[in-house]
């Protein structure tokens, strides 16, 4: 007996897209919760995975149906066991990742103190705390503050710039 290869209609599946079940509505992972409590944003998660932020909105709806690869490779991104993304009924994230997730949140704001400081003395305090929390957990030392001012831009958002106006007697030349 041989086996033959037998190509299959992709049925118009990429890889890597989430397959959508609207007719459930199960829930089937916490992909966006776990990365909002991890402090992780979605400009992070898709650096991190080398895919567009759109693509990872898409994948965290908890009714989409991913691959285990795409689940492992969320696994990476938000560095925490694979069960925690998995649906769980009524049980708060494991000891470990709980505490990993706080302790990034209080580094972003020791951090923010460090970066904002005036007074040689809180910077002092702020600079030992950061020190102090990186021995802890050494991988705390790549997180960046909390923003300075409001929320980010989307990439459909503009700026300021766009809504100044520039009179033409800039644009004329001065041998006019």
């Amino acid at each position: 007996m041989s086996i033959v290869d037998y190509p299959l209609p992709s049925a118009g599946i990429t890889p890597g897209a989430p397959v959508r079940r609207e007719a459930t509505g199960r829930r089937l992972h916490r992909l966006a919760e776990v990365r909002q409590q991890q402090g992780v944003s979605r400009r992070t998660v898709a650096r991190r995975m080398n895919v567009e932020v759109s693509q990872v909105k898409q994948q965290e709806e908890e009714t989409a149906d991913i691959p285990v690869s795409v689940l492992y490779e969320w696994q990476q991104a938000l560095e925490v066991p694979v069960a925690e993304l998995l649906v769980e009924v009524d049980e708060p994230l494991s000891g470990p990742v709980m505490k990993r997730a706080k302790m990034v949140r209080i580094m972003k704001t020791a951090a923010a103190i460090l970066e904002r400081a005036q007074q040689p003395g809180i910077r002092r305090m702020a600079q030992m705390l950061v020190e102090q929390l990186v021995e802890l957990m050494p991988e705390l030392a790549e997180v960046t503050p909390w923003h300075a001012v409001g929320k980010r831009r989307t990439k459909d958002d503009i700026g300021q710039a766009a809504h100044r106006r520039l009179s033409l007697d800039v644009f004329r030349v001065v041998g006019d």
